[in-house]
């Protein structure tokens, strides 16, 4: 059973950081890409960064500059590093396993989720 638990949310103040965490467990970690992916109220699930299994990685617009995104494989962990936070960051950010090795940035190339973080951000 592949199961991904995130943890690292919480509130922040404009300006400030976070670094969500996500564990995988039930697949090889190392052979996936990963991804994140945000949802605010009444708004669709939307693409924020991926990695490939070889740390290839792939952004959304809106966060290059101020988010990174990078995993260990010794850990079976990807993480979401997120400075300069905004108001408009906020989110529940959700961590995805990828159906194959590559960068993905649409939903339908995942296929194992996690429970998700809420990330809030006070002006």
């Amino acid at each position: 059973q592949v199961q991904l638990v995130e943890s690292g949310g919480g509130l922040v103040q404009a300006g400030g950081s976070l670094r969500l965490s996500c564990v995988v467990s039930g697949r090889t970690f190392s052979r996936y890409g990963m991804g994140w992916f945000r949802q605010a109220p009444g708004k669709e699930r939307e693409f924020v960064a991926a990695t490939s299994w070889r740390d290839s990685t792939a952004y959304v617009d809106f966060v290059k500059g101020r988010f990174t995104i990078s995993r260990d494989n010794a850990k079976n962990t990807v993480y979401l590093q997120m400075n300069s936070l905004k108001p408009e960051d906020t989110a529940i950010y959700y961590c995805a396993s990828g159906k194959s090795k590559f960068v993905a940035t649409s939903l339908s190339e995942y296929n194992y989720w996690g429970q998700g973080t809420q990330v809030t951000v006070s002006s």
